[in-house]
């Protein structure tokens, strides 16, 4: 007897259809099923974000992408999610809606040399299924490289797929920055390569915020973010305000924990006080 796996907000296991390149999530954020694209098959990553869930995460860039084999891929699978029975098989009732293609992964997904060219497969093979325009094509990303040409042609691409980019800030000063990322960073070079990132493409901010060692964001730590993302609001989206899903893989594991819906509530009614819509998923 076969047993039916059912994929769940807090279950990203992206072995459940055996694949190399596409996985399926039930995305908290999209409202359904996403078909992600994980370019960083070897766990490396620019950055190092202490709630991140993938395991073994090294720093450094992914391998030659295959893109024969990502491509046979996402095919197979869109026929399945869409003719076949993944979704009875793998997705509660309630769920059972395709949502988006989303390159996110174990990594930064632009710093794969060939982006440029996932970008043209997967405007190619949405055309063929008769989905381009229909469901999003999603850019989840740390936008450490917005300030390199090619990357920000490929914003301007991923705009005319009916695209957009989630944008990480995750804090406002460099001390924070380090202490989630860890990664040595000026705010001020992060806000200017999301405001450029935002206007190649709709782009919404992302940020995780959570407890750690018990205490939440410190005021001085808010009062930072605050002041960075209010001075993009003229150009981003929103903002997506989220807490702790999944259980990260990262030594920091035990210092971390979720914050009260209520907390992120109250964050998200500050966010807002600057005139910034604000998506909250606690």
């Amino acid at each position: 007897m076969t047993t039916k796996i059912h994929l769940t907000t807090t279950d990203h296991n992206r072995d459940v259809i055996g694949l190399k390149y596409i996985y399926p999530v039930i995305s908290r954020r999209a409202g359904g099923v996403s078909v992600g694209i994980n370019l960083n098959v070897n766990n490396a990553c620019n950055w190092r974000c202490i709630y991140c869930n993938v395991p073994n995460l090294t720093r450094g860039s992914p391998p030659a992408i295959e893109l024969d084999v990502l491509e046979q891929e996402l095919r197979a699978f869109l026929h399945d999610v869409l003719h076949g029975d993944f979704m009875q098989q793998h997705v509660n009732e309630e769920d059972r809606q395709l949502k988006d293609i989303a390159f996110s992964g174990n990594g930064e997904p632009t710093s794969a040399k060939e982006f440029p060219q996932v970008l043209t497969l997967v405007e190619q093979v949405l055309r063929d299924f008769d989905l381009l325009g229909k469901i999003k094509v999603r850019l989840i990303t740390n936008g450490s490289l917005m300030d390199k040409p090619l990357v920000l042609e490929s914003m301007k691409h991923l705009a005319k797929l009916n695209g957009e980019v989630w944008f990480k800030v995750d804090g406002g000063s460099k001390d924070a920055i380090a202490r989630v990322n860890d990664v040595n960073l000026n705010p001020e070079s992060h806000l200017q390569r999301l405001r450029q990132c935002a206007i190649a493409c709709p782009t919404y901010i992302q940020t995780c915020m959570f407890s750690l060692d018990g205490l939440p964001p410190s005021d001085a730590d808010i009062n930072d973010y605050l002041t960075l993302v209010s001075q993009a609001k003229d150009v981003i989206k929103g903002v997506h305000l989220y807490g702790l899903a999944r259980r990260s893989e990262q030594v920091e594991v035990d210092r971390l924990s979720r914050l009260p819906a209520e907390w992120l509530e109250a964050m998200g009614q500050r966010i807002r006080a600057h005139g910034i819509t604000v998506h909250i998923s606690p």
